[in-house]
């Protein structure tokens, strides 16, 4: 039984262009199912989580990654009474956008595309699924609802102030305002691939989301604050008896050993680790639950304008998870053999960029037509290249760099 703020798919906002509804499934349903057929989302089982994707076939990608956010993030919204297929959709398409090499091959491309609107993953993501995805025959992209688009857009919070009087609040952190500049505009722009999209169908950048993209980015919260544990354990980046010290960590660690005195490492590590997140999930549905009771919200409009988020980590443990995240910054994303790496392939992206700007023949031949439009206009070219880059797999970047330019 949904509850009455959650997204009624008899009641979505439509799709650009206008489809027959399936007999079979619902329109979320749809949209889940063209995420999960799209190349972008294949392409991500080469994509790093926070290690390049050949260092290890156990380290997390950005496929299984979405596929543990979307699987937190079907437990939390059945239990607070949301839907559950748009909820896994914007879960399952929330990292679509990424670049290979992670958040370094993301910094990389922004740092190369300043001069051209810069690069902004969440908005890449909806280049690729309203643009970039070309199967259909009736359409480009994947001719999504307007409600999961929505959600891809700024299931992180609102993107633009809100209009009339007042900031933004961010969906993620303590509750603090998002800094405005004085004349209340965002500090930073709005990303070109979101504000061209968003020109030509209204996403309401100012408004939060629905409850249900809330949920698939705690999700995600979740789920990277689990595995990166794991994660950093397995690359030797720290110990057992170092993250036990940690909030969260230590507690579950000694449940375990009160219960399980004799049991091996490798099981031990397994059993504190999904009490972690086994509390972390419970903490954000007691926590959501009190707030949208709170919120007196009768239907998902109501959600999106309430100025606020309601799906949230309680105060006690948003602080706890600060703690784990200075840690994993210290240790793991900031390790030295990573930042070796870092600098590695972020090299790659910033040798592989001006080559394609300049000799963008080296591009495979299914570009050559978008090749041809752009060849007049350096912006057009450049967001050209952008995309290019941005969708490749680590492996394959590596690959096109040593046959291109030399290994480095």
């Amino acid at each position: 039984m949904h509850a009455p703020y959650a997204s009624d798919p008899t009641r979505a906002r439509g799709r650009r262009v206008a489809e027959e509804e399936s007999t079979f499934r619902s329109c979320y349903q749809r949209d889940r199912d063209r995420i999960i057929h799209a190349s972008a989302f294949r392409r991500l089982k080469h994509k790093t989580q926070v290690f390049v994707e050949h260092e290890g076939d156990y380290y997390r990608t950005r496929l299984t990654h979405s596929i543990e956010v979307a699987q937190v993030a079907r437990t939390i919204a059945g239990a607070l009474g949301l839907n559950g297929e748009l909820t896994e959709a914007v879960a399952l398409a929330h990292d679509l956008g990424h670049t290979p090499f992670g958040h370094t091959g993301e910094d990389a491309l922004h740092a190369l595309m300043a001069p051209y609107g810069g690069f902004d993953h969440n908005a890449q993501a909806i280049r690729i699924v309203t643009r970039l995805e070309r199967h259909y025959a009736e359409f480009d992209g994947l001719n999504l609802t307007w409600d999961t688009l929505e959600g891809i857009a700024k299931h992180n919070g609102p993107v633009t102030p809100l209009r009339g009087d007042g900031p933004v609040t961010p969906l993620r952190g303590d509750g603090s305002v998002t800094p405005l500049r004085g004349d209340g505009q965002i500090v930073g722009e709005l990303p070109y691939a979101l504000a061209e999209y968003d020109a030509q169908h209204d996403l309401e950048l100012y408004t939060h989301a629905s409850a249900e993209a809330q949920v698939a980015a705690l999700s995600d919260d979740i789920a990277y604050n689990n595995h990166d544990l794991h994660d950093g354990l397995r690359a030797g980046l720290f110990t057992e008896d170092e993250i036990a010290e940690l909030p969260l960590v230590g507690p579950a660690y000694a449940q375990v050993d009160r219960l399980y005195p004799e049991t091996d490492s490798y099981r031990r590590r397994h059993e504190a680790l999904r009490r972690v997140f086994g509390v972390m999930v419970a903490d954000v549905i007691d926590t959501s639950r009190a707030l949208l009771e709170g919120s007196g919200a009768q239907s998902p409009a109501e959600i999106r304008h309430l100025g606020r988020p309601v799906i949230r980590f309680s105060p006690a443990m948003w602080q706890d998870l600060r703690q784990i995240r200075d840690f994993l910054f210290a240790r793991m994303y900031r390790a030295p053999q990573v930042m070796a790496e870092r600098a590695r392939v972020t090299k790659v992206v910033e040798e592989l960029f001006p080559l394609f700007l300049t000799q963008p023949d080296l591009m495979p031949r299914h570009w050559a037509r978008q090749i041809e439009e752009a060849a007049q206009d350096r912006t057009t070219l450049a967001r050209m290249v952008s995309d290019y880059i941005a969708g490749m797999t680590d492996r394959f970047a590596l690959q096109e760099h040593a046959r291109l330019i030399g290994t480095s």
